[in-house]
């Protein structure tokens, strides 16, 4: 997040007058914390290597912080992973149960319990198969024109 506003902030400064004392001073402060940035990055890369290659005998207790570390990550991700799981099969669950309440034919919402539109009297819960009595072609629910021939379908 701070990386957009300070993206935003960056492109807004070259808007503003550059002999500005606050223009200065805002560019000073973006540049300093941008090279802070980037030596954390490459502290952060060092070390790493230096783990990965003697970690474990050079610095054992930091080796031992990092593998609990690495392993309440890796459960973490988990625990997201299956949040993640239970809200698609929620979503799926109430996509259904809106669609057993929506009527194929006319598109009216019909209240939870009832078998039959309220609307038109289509039978709710399966859709409903809608064909041209002029060439027989099946058309999507609630169409009024055929898609094979134009004609008017009736309902």
């Amino acid at each position: 997040m701070s990386d957009i506003l300070s993206g935003l902030f960056k492109g807004l400064s070259g808007l503003m007058p550059q002999e500005d004392p606050e223009v200065k001073l805002f560019q000073a402060q973006t540049e300093l914390t941008d090279l802070r940035s980037r030596e954390t990055e490459l502290y952060a890369q060092a070390g790493k290597r230096i783990m990965e290659q003697e970690g474990s005998s050079r610095f054992p207790d930091l080796y031992s912080q990092l593998e609990l570390v690495k392993s309440n990550v890796a459960a973490a991700e988990q625990k997201l992973q299956a949040l993640k799981s239970e809200k698609d099969a929620a979503e799926r669950a109430k996509k259904e149960a809106e669609e057993k309440c929506t009527c194929p034919n006319c598109g009216s919402i019909n209240p939870e319990g009832i078998n039959f539109c309220q609307e038109c009297g289509t039978k709710l819960g399966a859709p409903a198969k809608n064909f041209c009595t002029s060439c027989g072609a099946e058309n999507a629910a609630g169409a009024r024109f055929c898609g094979g021939c134009g004609a008017r379908l009736g309902g």
